[in-house]
Protein backbone atom coordinates (compact mmCIF):
# COMPACT_ATOMS: atom_id res chain seq x y z
CA UNK A 1 0.00 0.00 0.00
CA UNK A 2 2.87 2.26 0.54
CA UNK A 3 4.54 1.24 -2.18
CA UNK A 4 1.53 2.17 -4.41
CA UNK A 5 0.80 5.38 -2.47
CA UNK A 6 4.48 7.03 -2.89
CA UNK A 7 4.25 5.77 -6.52
CA UNK A 8 1.10 7.46 -7.20
CA UNK A 9 2.52 10.96 -5.22
CA UNK A 10 6.06 10.76 -7.70
CA UNK A 11 3.62 10.51 -11.00
CA UNK A 12 1.82 13.49 -9.93
CA UNK A 13 4.89 15.51 -9.00
CA UNK A 14 6.19 14.55 -12.76
CA UNK A 15 2.59 15.57 -14.12
CA UNK A 16 3.08 19.00 -12.24
CA UNK A 17 6.13 19.30 -13.10
CA UNK A 18 5.88 18.67 -16.66
CA UNK A 19 2.67 20.85 -17.42
CA UNK A 20 3.95 23.58 -15.24
CA UNK A 21 4.43 26.59 -17.77
CA UNK A 22 8.12 27.47 -19.45
CA UNK A 23 9.46 31.21 -18.63
CA UNK A 24 7.85 33.54 -20.28
CA UNK A 25 10.09 36.06 -22.75
CA UNK A 26 9.53 38.73 -19.65
CA UNK A 27 11.14 36.14 -16.76
CA UNK A 28 13.95 35.51 -19.52
CA UNK A 29 14.44 39.01 -19.70
CA UNK A 30 14.32 39.67 -16.28
CA UNK A 31 16.48 37.07 -15.85
CA UNK A 32 18.94 38.14 -18.60
CA UNK A 33 18.93 41.61 -16.92
CA UNK A 34 20.05 40.57 -13.04
CA UNK A 35 22.91 38.59 -14.98
CA UNK A 36 24.30 40.54 -17.33
CA UNK A 37 24.59 43.72 -14.25
CA UNK A 38 26.21 41.54 -11.73
CA UNK A 39 29.25 42.23 -14.23
CA UNK A 40 28.82 44.92 -15.81
CA UNK A 41 27.68 47.53 -13.22
CA UNK A 42 30.10 46.97 -11.40
CA UNK A 43 32.89 47.87 -14.60
CA UNK A 44 31.02 50.73 -15.58
CA UNK A 45 31.51 52.47 -12.12
CA UNK A 46 35.41 51.14 -12.59
CA UNK A 47 35.38 52.77 -15.67
CA UNK A 48 33.82 55.70 -14.63
CA UNK A 49 36.58 56.62 -11.82
CA UNK A 50 39.57 55.85 -13.89
CA UNK A 51 38.51 57.99 -16.56
CA UNK A 52 37.87 60.59 -13.58
CA UNK A 53 41.40 59.52 -12.33
CA UNK A 54 42.67 60.19 -15.68
CA UNK A 55 41.38 63.54 -16.32
CA UNK A 56 42.05 64.93 -12.90
CA UNK A 57 45.55 63.92 -13.00
CA UNK A 58 46.40 63.20 -16.78
CA UNK A 59 48.84 59.93 -16.22
CA UNK A 60 48.71 57.33 -18.49
CA UNK A 61 48.04 54.58 -16.12
CA UNK A 62 44.42 55.54 -15.66
CA UNK A 63 43.67 56.34 -19.13
CA UNK A 64 45.27 52.97 -19.63
CA UNK A 65 42.71 51.66 -16.48
CA UNK A 66 39.41 53.20 -18.03
CA UNK A 67 40.31 52.08 -21.38
CA UNK A 68 41.01 48.04 -20.36
CA UNK A 69 36.84 48.77 -18.53
CA UNK A 70 35.25 50.01 -21.16
CA UNK A 71 36.95 47.22 -23.33
CA UNK A 72 35.43 44.45 -21.22
CA UNK A 73 31.95 46.36 -21.39
CA UNK A 74 32.34 45.83 -25.34
CA UNK A 75 33.24 42.32 -25.13
CA UNK A 76 30.19 41.32 -23.30
CA UNK A 77 28.25 43.38 -25.35
CA UNK A 78 29.40 41.77 -28.46
CA UNK A 79 28.24 38.51 -27.54
CA UNK A 80 26.15 37.29 -30.58
CA UNK A 81 24.11 34.81 -28.65
CA UNK A 82 22.90 36.97 -26.34
CA UNK A 83 22.11 40.40 -28.67
CA UNK A 84 20.06 37.63 -30.80
CA UNK A 85 17.99 37.07 -27.77
CA UNK A 86 17.88 40.44 -27.58
CA UNK A 87 16.67 41.10 -31.10
CA UNK A 88 14.83 38.12 -30.97
CA UNK A 89 12.35 39.86 -28.02
CA UNK A 90 12.48 43.19 -29.65
CA UNK A 91 10.77 41.92 -33.45
CA UNK A 92 8.66 39.69 -31.41
CA UNK A 93 6.96 42.08 -29.34
CA UNK A 94 5.97 40.30 -26.69
CA UNK A 95 6.94 42.24 -23.71
CA UNK A 96 4.12 44.50 -22.40
CA UNK A 97 5.33 45.62 -19.10
CA UNK A 98 6.67 49.46 -20.03
CA UNK A 99 9.52 49.56 -18.08
CA UNK A 100 11.01 46.39 -19.10
CA UNK A 101 9.87 47.43 -22.36
CA UNK A 102 12.42 50.76 -22.17
CA UNK A 103 15.68 47.85 -20.73
CA UNK A 104 15.03 45.99 -23.66
CA UNK A 105 15.36 49.12 -26.34
CA UNK A 106 18.58 50.26 -24.11
CA UNK A 107 20.21 46.84 -23.93
CA UNK A 108 19.55 46.07 -27.52
CA UNK A 109 20.78 49.32 -28.37
CA UNK A 110 24.20 48.71 -26.45
CA UNK A 111 24.66 45.45 -27.73
CA UNK A 112 24.06 45.86 -31.51
CA UNK A 113 26.73 48.93 -31.84
CA UNK A 114 29.26 46.05 -30.66
CA UNK A 115 28.55 43.86 -32.40
CA UNK A 116 31.79 43.79 -34.09
CA UNK A 117 35.03 42.29 -34.51
CA UNK A 118 36.84 42.01 -30.91
CA UNK A 119 40.51 43.18 -32.65
CA UNK A 120 38.76 46.30 -34.32
CA UNK A 121 37.15 47.33 -31.03
CA UNK A 122 40.16 46.91 -28.91
CA UNK A 123 42.02 49.67 -31.55
CA UNK A 124 39.11 52.16 -31.31
CA UNK A 125 39.37 51.84 -27.62
CA UNK A 126 43.30 52.44 -27.26
CA UNK A 127 43.39 55.04 -29.85
CA UNK A 128 40.74 57.64 -28.13
CA UNK A 129 42.27 56.59 -25.04
CA UNK A 130 45.84 58.01 -26.23
CA UNK A 131 44.18 61.29 -27.70
CA UNK A 132 42.63 61.88 -24.58
CA UNK A 133 45.98 61.76 -23.21
CA UNK A 134 47.55 64.02 -26.07
CA UNK A 135 44.27 66.59 -25.28
CA UNK A 136 45.21 66.62 -21.61
CA UNK A 137 48.73 66.72 -21.45
CA UNK A 138 49.18 69.38 -24.41
CA UNK A 139 49.71 73.20 -23.44
CA UNK A 140 49.85 75.95 -26.13
CA UNK A 141 53.45 77.74 -27.03
CA UNK A 142 53.72 81.06 -28.03
CA UNK A 143 57.97 81.22 -28.76
CA UNK A 144 59.14 78.64 -26.11
CA UNK A 145 56.22 79.39 -23.04
CA UNK A 146 53.55 77.04 -22.70
CA UNK A 147 50.50 78.33 -21.89
CA UNK A 148 47.14 76.52 -20.16
CA UNK A 149 43.78 77.04 -22.24
CA UNK A 150 42.59 79.54 -19.50
CA UNK A 151 45.78 81.86 -20.10
CA UNK A 152 45.10 81.91 -23.72
CA UNK A 153 41.67 82.66 -23.27
CA UNK A 154 42.38 85.41 -21.35
CA UNK A 155 44.83 87.20 -23.78
CA UNK A 156 42.05 86.94 -26.00
CA UNK A 157 40.24 88.86 -24.26
CA UNK A 158 42.68 91.60 -22.77
CA UNK A 159 45.06 91.64 -25.75
CA UNK A 160 44.90 94.86 -28.02
CA UNK A 161 47.73 94.13 -30.80
CA UNK A 162 46.81 91.88 -33.38
CA UNK A 163 49.78 90.56 -34.53
CA UNK A 164 50.01 89.34 -30.83
CA UNK A 165 46.52 88.42 -30.92
CA UNK A 166 47.03 86.27 -34.35
CA UNK A 167 50.18 84.20 -32.19
CA UNK A 168 47.80 83.32 -29.02
CA UNK A 169 44.69 82.11 -31.55
CA UNK A 170 47.16 80.14 -33.50
CA UNK A 171 48.41 78.31 -30.10
CA UNK A 172 44.73 77.54 -29.25
CA UNK A 173 45.01 75.42 -33.03
CA UNK A 174 48.37 73.87 -32.24
CA UNK A 175 47.22 71.03 -30.71
CA UNK A 176 45.03 69.89 -33.95
CA UNK A 177 48.26 69.00 -36.04
CA UNK A 178 49.16 67.04 -32.78
CA UNK A 179 46.18 65.07 -32.55
CA UNK A 180 44.83 65.23 -36.48
CA UNK A 181 46.38 61.79 -38.04
CA UNK A 182 45.53 59.59 -34.60
CA UNK A 183 41.23 61.09 -35.12
CA UNK A 184 41.20 60.73 -39.15
CA UNK A 185 42.79 56.97 -38.20
CA UNK A 186 39.89 56.75 -34.98
CA UNK A 187 37.30 57.78 -37.69
CA UNK A 188 38.47 55.34 -40.28
CA UNK A 189 38.32 52.71 -37.29
CA UNK A 190 34.76 53.64 -36.39
CA UNK A 191 33.63 53.67 -40.16
CA UNK A 192 35.00 49.82 -40.42
CA UNK A 193 32.58 48.96 -37.50
CA UNK A 194 29.69 50.16 -38.80
CA UNK A 195 29.96 48.83 -41.95
CA UNK A 196 30.31 45.33 -40.07
CA UNK A 197 26.83 45.74 -38.74
CA UNK A 198 25.24 47.18 -41.81
CA UNK A 199 25.17 51.23 -41.33
CA UNK A 200 26.44 53.46 -44.21
CA UNK A 201 28.93 54.93 -41.80
CA UNK A 202 29.54 55.62 -37.78
CA UNK A 203 27.58 58.73 -37.84
CA UNK A 204 24.35 56.96 -39.01
CA UNK A 205 24.78 54.46 -36.68
CA UNK A 206 25.26 56.57 -33.49
CA UNK A 207 22.26 58.27 -33.38
CA UNK A 208 20.50 55.51 -34.57
CA UNK A 209 21.77 53.50 -31.76
CA UNK A 210 20.94 56.65 -29.52
CA UNK A 211 17.50 56.42 -30.70
CA UNK A 212 18.02 59.83 -33.55
CA UNK A 213 17.97 59.52 -37.37
CA UNK A 214 21.05 61.78 -38.94
CA UNK A 215 17.89 62.79 -41.66
CA UNK A 216 15.62 63.86 -38.77
CA UNK A 217 18.82 66.04 -37.26
CA UNK A 218 19.86 67.93 -40.31
CA UNK A 219 16.18 68.60 -41.16
CA UNK A 220 16.48 71.02 -38.05
CA UNK A 221 19.70 71.93 -38.90
CA UNK A 222 18.48 73.22 -41.89
CA UNK A 223 15.25 75.00 -40.34
CA UNK A 224 17.36 76.60 -38.05
CA UNK A 225 19.77 77.69 -40.83
CA UNK A 226 16.82 79.16 -42.65
CA UNK A 227 15.31 80.57 -39.11
CA UNK A 228 19.12 82.52 -38.25
CA UNK A 229 20.66 83.78 -41.47
CA UNK A 230 19.12 87.35 -41.89
CA UNK A 231 19.24 87.72 -37.26
CA UNK A 232 22.77 86.51 -36.99
CA UNK A 233 24.16 88.44 -40.06
CA UNK A 234 22.58 91.61 -38.91
CA UNK A 235 23.99 90.98 -35.53
CA UNK A 236 27.63 89.80 -36.22
CA UNK A 237 27.78 93.09 -38.66
CA UNK A 238 26.88 94.96 -35.87
CA UNK A 239 29.62 92.82 -33.33
CA UNK A 240 32.10 93.58 -36.40
CA UNK A 241 31.13 97.24 -35.92
CA UNK A 242 32.26 97.86 -32.69
CA UNK A 243 35.60 95.06 -32.69
CA UNK A 244 36.56 96.60 -35.74
CA UNK A 245 36.62 99.86 -34.62
CA UNK A 246 38.15 98.51 -30.91
CA UNK A 247 41.36 97.56 -33.26
CA UNK A 248 41.20 100.84 -35.45
CA UNK A 249 40.26 98.73 -38.49
CA UNK A 250 37.44 98.03 -40.84
CA UNK A 251 34.80 95.59 -40.16
CA UNK A 252 35.98 93.59 -43.47
CA UNK A 253 39.77 93.19 -42.54
CA UNK A 254 38.57 91.39 -39.20
CA UNK A 255 40.03 87.59 -38.70
CA UNK A 256 39.36 84.77 -36.66
CA UNK A 257 41.72 86.04 -33.66
CA UNK A 258 40.05 89.47 -33.31
CA UNK A 259 37.15 87.43 -31.65
CA UNK A 260 37.58 86.49 -27.91
CA UNK A 261 36.49 82.93 -28.36
CA UNK A 262 38.99 81.18 -30.38
CA UNK A 263 36.53 78.99 -32.46
CA UNK A 264 33.22 82.20 -32.06
CA UNK A 265 31.23 79.67 -30.91
CA UNK A 266 30.58 81.85 -27.94
CA UNK A 267 30.09 85.54 -27.43
CA UNK A 268 31.98 87.45 -24.52
CA UNK A 269 31.70 90.91 -26.50
CA UNK A 270 28.82 91.70 -27.98
CA UNK A 271 27.65 95.02 -26.75
CA UNK A 272 29.47 97.11 -24.39
CA UNK A 273 28.71 95.14 -20.82
CA UNK A 274 31.29 93.69 -18.57
CA UNK A 275 29.28 90.95 -16.57
CA UNK A 276 32.98 90.38 -15.04
CA UNK A 277 33.04 92.72 -12.79
CA UNK A 278 30.37 91.98 -10.86
CA UNK A 279 32.13 88.56 -9.71
CA UNK A 280 35.15 90.19 -8.42
CA UNK A 281 35.68 89.35 -4.95
CA UNK A 282 33.05 86.84 -5.21
CA UNK A 283 33.49 82.94 -4.76
CA UNK A 284 31.59 81.24 -7.79
CA UNK A 285 31.46 78.18 -5.97
CA UNK A 286 29.91 79.99 -3.14
CA UNK A 287 27.41 81.15 -5.28
CA UNK A 288 26.96 78.38 -7.00
CA UNK A 289 25.65 76.12 -3.97
CA UNK A 290 23.58 78.93 -2.61
CA UNK A 291 21.48 79.32 -5.81
CA UNK A 292 20.69 75.19 -6.17
CA UNK A 293 19.98 75.32 -2.46
CA UNK A 294 17.32 78.42 -3.19
CA UNK A 295 15.34 76.42 -6.18
CA UNK A 296 15.15 72.81 -3.53
CA UNK A 297 18.43 71.14 -5.45
CA UNK A 298 20.82 70.83 -3.73
CA UNK A 299 24.06 70.46 -4.64
CA UNK A 300 27.20 70.47 -1.88
CA UNK A 301 27.46 66.73 -2.43
CA UNK A 302 28.11 66.93 -5.86
CA UNK A 303 30.48 70.02 -4.99
CA UNK A 304 32.43 67.71 -2.02
CA UNK A 305 33.53 64.85 -4.52
CA UNK A 306 34.34 67.47 -7.47
CA UNK A 307 37.47 68.78 -8.80
CA UNK A 308 37.23 72.60 -9.30
CA UNK A 309 40.24 74.17 -9.65
CA UNK A 310 43.29 74.65 -12.95
CA UNK A 311 46.22 72.54 -12.22
CA UNK A 312 48.61 70.95 -14.63
CA UNK A 313 48.31 67.93 -16.50
CA UNK A 314 44.38 68.13 -15.60
CA UNK A 315 41.61 68.36 -18.16
CA UNK A 316 40.91 72.02 -19.04
CA UNK A 317 37.38 72.38 -19.73
CA UNK A 318 34.74 70.90 -17.89
CA UNK A 319 32.32 68.03 -17.50
CA UNK A 320 30.02 66.38 -15.02
CA UNK A 321 29.58 62.57 -14.33
CA UNK A 322 27.13 60.22 -12.82
CA UNK A 323 29.88 57.54 -11.33
CA UNK A 324 27.58 54.62 -9.53
CA UNK A 325 23.66 55.82 -10.86
CA UNK A 326 23.67 55.76 -6.74
CA UNK A 327 24.36 59.31 -6.08
CA UNK A 328 28.46 59.79 -6.79
CA UNK A 329 27.73 62.67 -9.15
CA UNK A 330 30.92 64.89 -9.44
CA UNK A 331 31.94 68.01 -12.01
CA UNK A 332 35.16 68.75 -13.20
CA UNK A 333 35.91 71.98 -13.87
CA UNK A 334 38.94 75.13 -14.07
CA UNK A 335 37.12 77.49 -12.09
CA UNK A 336 38.16 81.43 -11.72
CA UNK A 337 35.85 83.73 -10.53
CA UNK A 338 34.60 85.43 -13.42
CA UNK A 339 31.02 85.52 -15.42
CA UNK A 340 32.07 82.80 -17.64
CA UNK A 341 33.21 80.21 -14.99
CA UNK A 342 30.13 81.35 -13.29
CA UNK A 343 27.49 80.13 -16.42
CA UNK A 344 29.69 77.22 -16.86
CA UNK A 345 29.61 75.90 -13.40
CA UNK A 346 25.80 76.56 -13.32
CA UNK A 347 25.50 74.33 -16.43
CA UNK A 348 27.57 71.39 -15.39
CA UNK A 349 25.50 71.49 -12.06
CA UNK A 350 22.62 71.57 -13.76
CA UNK A 351 24.02 68.47 -15.39
CA UNK A 352 24.50 67.00 -11.71
CA UNK A 353 21.11 67.88 -10.54
CA UNK A 354 19.73 66.13 -13.13
CA UNK A 355 21.62 63.10 -12.54
CA UNK A 356 21.40 62.94 -8.60
CA UNK A 357 17.20 63.43 -8.89
CA UNK A 358 16.26 60.21 -11.05
CA UNK A 359 14.60 57.73 -9.42
CA UNK A 360 16.80 55.42 -7.41
CA UNK A 361 14.03 52.87 -7.08
CA UNK A 362 14.12 52.45 -11.07
CA UNK A 363 16.01 49.92 -12.29
CA UNK A 364 19.67 50.47 -13.17
CA UNK A 365 19.10 50.15 -16.91
CA UNK A 366 16.49 53.36 -16.70
CA UNK A 367 18.19 55.08 -13.81
CA UNK A 368 20.06 57.62 -16.39
CA UNK A 369 18.75 60.87 -18.17
CA UNK A 370 16.34 60.04 -20.79
CA UNK A 371 18.68 61.84 -23.41
CA UNK A 372 21.79 63.16 -23.53
CA UNK A 373 19.91 66.15 -25.22
CA UNK A 374 17.46 66.45 -22.09
CA UNK A 375 20.67 66.68 -19.45
CA UNK A 376 22.06 69.38 -22.07
CA UNK A 377 18.75 70.92 -22.11
CA UNK A 378 18.86 70.93 -18.12
CA UNK A 379 22.50 72.34 -18.19
CA UNK A 380 21.56 74.91 -20.76
CA UNK A 381 18.59 76.51 -18.51
CA UNK A 382 21.39 76.82 -15.48
CA UNK A 383 23.71 78.55 -17.31
CA UNK A 384 20.98 80.60 -19.17
CA UNK A 385 20.73 82.37 -15.50
CA UNK A 386 23.66 84.18 -15.48
CA UNK A 387 22.52 86.55 -18.51
CA UNK A 388 19.40 87.30 -16.37
CA UNK A 389 19.65 90.70 -14.73
CA UNK A 390 17.56 89.90 -11.68
CA UNK A 391 19.08 86.77 -11.19
CA UNK A 392 22.62 88.52 -10.75
CA UNK A 393 20.80 91.14 -8.91
CA UNK A 394 19.37 88.51 -6.70
CA UNK A 395 22.95 86.14 -6.48
CA UNK A 396 25.60 88.85 -7.06
CA UNK A 397 23.92 92.08 -5.61
CA UNK A 398 23.45 94.65 -8.36
CA UNK A 399 21.79 97.80 -7.78
CA UNK A 400 17.72 98.25 -9.09
CA UNK A 401 19.67 101.06 -11.33
CA UNK A 402 22.31 99.06 -12.53
CA UNK A 403 20.49 95.99 -13.54
CA UNK A 404 17.85 97.96 -15.17
CA UNK A 405 20.78 99.72 -17.42
CA UNK A 406 22.09 96.25 -18.00
CA UNK A 407 18.52 94.71 -18.77
CA UNK A 408 18.43 95.53 -22.65
CA UNK A 409 22.20 94.77 -22.79
CA UNK A 410 22.46 91.61 -21.45
CA UNK A 411 19.21 90.35 -23.08
CA UNK A 412 21.03 91.46 -26.47
CA UNK A 413 24.48 89.74 -25.27
CA UNK A 414 22.48 86.28 -24.40
CA UNK A 415 20.68 86.42 -28.00
CA UNK A 416 23.62 86.86 -29.79
CA UNK A 417 25.63 83.97 -27.71
CA UNK A 418 22.68 81.78 -28.70
CA UNK A 419 22.41 82.43 -32.47
CA UNK A 420 26.37 82.61 -32.50
CA UNK A 421 26.35 79.20 -30.84
CA UNK A 422 23.74 77.78 -32.91
CA UNK A 423 25.45 78.84 -36.08
CA UNK A 424 29.00 77.36 -34.79
CA UNK A 425 26.96 74.04 -34.20
CA UNK A 426 25.99 74.16 -37.96
CA UNK A 427 29.96 74.43 -38.71
CA UNK A 428 30.61 71.13 -36.28
CA UNK A 429 27.52 69.09 -37.24
CA UNK A 430 28.36 69.10 -40.56
CA UNK A 431 31.85 68.86 -40.58
CA UNK A 432 31.72 65.94 -38.40
CA UNK A 433 28.85 64.16 -40.88
CA UNK A 434 30.68 64.97 -43.72
CA UNK A 435 34.31 63.73 -42.11
CA UNK A 436 32.74 60.18 -41.48
CA UNK A 437 31.21 60.14 -45.09
CA UNK A 438 34.66 60.24 -46.74
CA UNK A 439 37.48 60.80 -44.15
CA UNK A 440 39.91 61.09 -46.91
CA UNK A 441 38.74 64.66 -48.48
CA UNK A 442 40.27 67.76 -47.55
CA UNK A 443 39.04 67.91 -44.12
CA UNK A 444 41.40 71.30 -43.94
CA UNK A 445 39.02 73.10 -46.44
CA UNK A 446 35.82 71.82 -45.68
CA UNK A 447 36.08 73.26 -42.00
CA UNK A 448 37.13 76.87 -43.35
CA UNK A 449 34.50 76.21 -45.98
CA UNK A 450 31.48 75.59 -43.35
CA UNK A 451 33.33 78.16 -41.11
CA UNK A 452 32.98 81.17 -43.87
CA UNK A 453 29.47 79.57 -44.41
CA UNK A 454 27.74 79.36 -41.49
CA UNK A 455 29.34 81.65 -38.84
CA UNK A 456 30.47 84.15 -41.48
CA UNK A 457 34.18 84.64 -40.33
CA UNK A 458 36.95 84.67 -42.70
CA UNK A 459 39.67 81.92 -43.13
CA UNK A 460 42.92 83.05 -42.94
CA UNK A 461 45.24 83.55 -45.87
CA UNK A 462 46.79 80.39 -47.37
CA UNK A 463 46.32 78.92 -43.78
CA UNK A 464 46.34 74.60 -44.73
CA UNK A 465 46.13 73.64 -40.89
CA UNK A 466 43.69 70.67 -39.22
CA UNK A 467 42.28 73.35 -37.45
CA UNK A 468 38.76 71.12 -36.73
CA UNK A 469 41.11 68.83 -34.68
CA UNK A 470 41.55 71.26 -31.87
CA UNK A 471 37.97 70.65 -30.76
CA UNK A 472 38.57 67.71 -28.84
CA UNK A 473 34.55 66.69 -28.84
CA UNK A 474 35.25 65.08 -32.73
CA UNK A 475 37.62 62.57 -31.25
CA UNK A 476 36.35 62.09 -27.78
CA UNK A 477 32.85 62.76 -27.84
CA UNK A 478 31.30 61.38 -31.45
CA UNK A 479 28.03 62.24 -33.29
CA UNK A 480 26.99 64.36 -29.88
CA UNK A 481 27.08 67.98 -30.86
CA UNK A 482 23.80 67.90 -32.03
CA UNK A 483 22.20 67.35 -28.88
CA UNK A 484 23.98 70.70 -27.42
CA UNK A 485 21.92 72.23 -30.05
CA UNK A 486 18.53 69.90 -29.18
CA UNK A 487 19.41 70.60 -25.75
CA UNK A 488 19.08 74.81 -26.38
CA UNK A 489 15.97 73.56 -28.09
CA UNK A 490 14.66 71.62 -25.53
CA UNK A 491 15.60 74.40 -22.96
CA UNK A 492 13.58 77.19 -24.32
CA UNK A 493 10.40 75.01 -24.57
CA UNK A 494 11.32 74.01 -20.86
CA UNK A 495 11.48 77.80 -19.84
CA UNK A 496 8.00 78.13 -21.93
CA UNK A 497 6.24 76.13 -19.66
CA UNK A 498 7.40 77.15 -16.39
CA UNK A 499 7.21 80.53 -17.68
CA UNK A 500 3.50 80.12 -18.31
CA UNK A 501 2.62 77.38 -15.41
CA UNK A 502 5.23 78.27 -13.17
CA UNK A 503 5.01 81.81 -12.96
CA UNK A 504 1.54 82.14 -14.67
CA UNK A 505 2.39 84.72 -17.71
CA UNK A 506 1.17 84.86 -21.06
CA UNK A 507 4.22 85.31 -22.91
CA UNK A 508 7.42 84.44 -23.12
CA UNK A 509 9.70 86.73 -20.43
CA UNK A 510 12.88 86.10 -19.47
CA UNK A 511 12.78 85.24 -15.28
CA UNK A 512 15.33 84.18 -12.52
CA UNK A 513 15.04 81.08 -10.98
CA UNK A 514 16.85 82.41 -7.86
CA UNK A 515 14.93 81.54 -4.61
CA UNK A 516 11.89 79.70 -6.35
CA UNK A 517 11.96 76.04 -5.19
CA UNK A 518 8.67 75.45 -7.25
CA UNK A 519 10.94 75.64 -10.23
CA UNK A 520 13.36 72.88 -8.56
CA UNK A 521 10.60 70.91 -7.90
CA UNK A 522 9.01 70.97 -11.23
CA UNK A 523 12.40 69.97 -12.74
CA UNK A 524 12.61 67.28 -10.33
CA UNK A 525 8.91 65.67 -10.59
CA UNK A 526 8.54 65.93 -14.36
CA UNK A 527 11.88 65.98 -16.15
CA UNK A 528 14.14 64.12 -13.55
CA UNK A 529 12.75 61.42 -11.93
CA UNK A 530 11.82 59.52 -14.60
CA UNK A 531 15.33 58.79 -15.78
CA UNK A 532 14.64 56.68 -18.95
CA UNK A 533 11.50 55.34 -18.35
CA UNK A 534 10.12 57.31 -21.48
CA UNK A 535 11.56 57.88 -24.93
CA UNK A 536 13.00 61.39 -25.56
CA UNK A 537 10.23 62.51 -27.07
CA UNK A 538 7.47 61.34 -24.96
CA UNK A 539 9.68 62.71 -21.78
CA UNK A 540 8.83 66.03 -23.25
CA UNK A 541 5.40 65.41 -23.68
CA UNK A 542 5.30 64.92 -19.88
CA UNK A 543 7.28 67.82 -18.60
CA UNK A 544 5.82 70.26 -21.22
CA UNK A 545 2.50 68.91 -22.95
CA UNK A 546 3.79 68.32 -26.26
CA UNK A 547 7.19 66.87 -28.27
CA UNK A 548 10.40 68.89 -29.25
CA UNK A 549 10.17 71.44 -31.67
CA UNK A 550 11.97 74.61 -31.97
CA UNK A 551 9.36 77.13 -32.26
CA UNK A 552 10.10 78.15 -28.46
CA UNK A 553 13.59 78.81 -29.36
CA UNK A 554 12.77 80.80 -32.01
CA UNK A 555 10.16 83.02 -29.48
CA UNK A 556 12.54 83.38 -27.09
CA UNK A 557 15.89 84.45 -29.53
CA UNK A 558 15.41 85.10 -33.22
CA UNK A 559 11.91 86.51 -33.51
CA UNK A 560 12.97 90.07 -31.85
Amino acid sequence: MKLVLIISLFMLLFVMISCSPAPTGEQKLREFITNHLKTVEPLMKKQNLADWNANATGEKKFYDESAAAELEIKKIRSNKTEYAFLKELKEKGTIKDTLLQRQLIILYNNYLKNQIDTTLMRQMVEKQAAISEKFNNFRGKIGRKKYADNDLRAMLKDERNSNKRKQVWEATKQVGREVAPLVIELVKLRNQAAKQLGFDNYYVMALATDEQKADDVIKVFDELKQLTDEPFKQLKSELDASIAKKFGTKPEKLMPWHYVNPFFQEISEAGEVDLDKFFKGKNVVELGTAFFKGINLPVEDILKNSDLYPRKGKYQHAFCNDIDRLGDVRTMCNITNNHEWMGTLLHELGHGVYSKNVNRDLPFLLRIEAHTFTTEAVANLMGRQAYNVDWLQAMVGISEKEKEALRKEVQKNLRMTQLAFTRWSQVMVRFERAMYQNPDQDLNKLWWDLVEQYQFVKRPDNRNEPDWAAKIHLAQYPCYYHNYTLGELAASQITNTIVRTIEKQNAFAPISFAGKPEIGNYLKQKIFMPGARYHWNDLMKHATGEGLTAKYFAEEFVGK
